[in-house]
């Protein structure tokens, strides 16, 4: 898998105001600490590590302001100080110096730097679990990343579907197929509310899904069956794609 460039990792920083910045660091730090292979060098990050996560915890406290800070700016000079020290034998730096981005605040760039060395999956969990997003499909927005799309879009197909997880199992089905094919928007979601609404017996919801999935001879077949009910009208949006008109001709066909 290559590894994403530090604006990819920034999109999940701008989707919500409630970014859990002290989870964040802490998962950081958990993840990467194990690799740093010095030990008093892995001591260190780990103490400047929790002194961050104290401040960002309490960000009115001073006291942790101070400390947090102090602790941030000694692990900088440490690292400065083995690099200028370098020799053949030099203690690795690399490791550190993520966690050291984070403690800076530069997270986009940490998980950047860290997905070479991290299991990605991990990294997503982090990033998508620190959003503190209400009424949000983590899984979802997980299983999205995975597949190759964007925070972005994850996240939005993720929130969309966080607020509608009431829907019918069958539904649920049609929305997942869409976000993974990267064709759910907020227009679709509200067309798809409808059907959810619907209160289709199981096999008028079998006939909606198979019409939402694009079926041809069955919408040829439902749009036949609404013009000899005198729904012209209906008829037309369903070829043309409505996705409105499934549930009522969903009920309507299998009367």
């Amino acid at each position: 898998m290559g590894v994403h460039l530090e604006q990819w990792w920034a999109q999940f920083l701008e989707a919500s105001d409630r970014f859990d910045a002290a989870y964040l660091v802490e998962g950081l730090s958990d993840l990467v600490g194990p690799y740093i292979k010095a030990p008093l060098l892995r001591r260190e990050v780990k103490i400047a590590a929790d002194a961050v996560v104290r401040q960002l915890e309490r960000p009115a406290s001073a006291e942790r302001a101070e400390h947090g800070r102090e602790a941030a700016e000694r692990l900088s000079r440490t690292l400065d100080r083995i690099r200028e020290r370098a020799t053949g034998a030099a203690i690795a730096t690399e490791e550190a110096a993520i966690v050291d981005l984070a403690l800076r605040g530069e997270y986009a760039a940490a998980a950047a730097a860290a997905e070479a060395l991290v299991d990605e999956k991990k990294l997503y969990r982090l990033f998508v679990t620190a959003l503190r997003l209400e009424r949000f499909d983590i899984p979802m927005a997980l299983r999205l990343l995975e597949a190759g799309q964007t925070p972005r879009e994850a996240i939005r197909s993720g929130h969309l579907l966080g607020k509608y997880s009431w829907w019918p199992s069958w539904l649920l089905r049609i929305v997942t197929e869409r976000a993974l094919a990267g064709t759910l928007d907020e227009e679709t979601i509200a067309a798809l509310d409808k059907c959810a609404y619907a209160e289709l017996t199981p096999l008028q919801a079998n006939l909606a899904r198979k019409l939402l999935g694009g079926n041809e001879a069955l919408i040829s077949t439902a749009a036949h069956r609404l013009i000899t009910l005198g729904e012209a009208d209906a008829a037309e949006r369903l070829r043309e794609g409505d996705i409105a008109a499934v549930a009522f001709a969903a009920r309507l066909s299998t009367q």
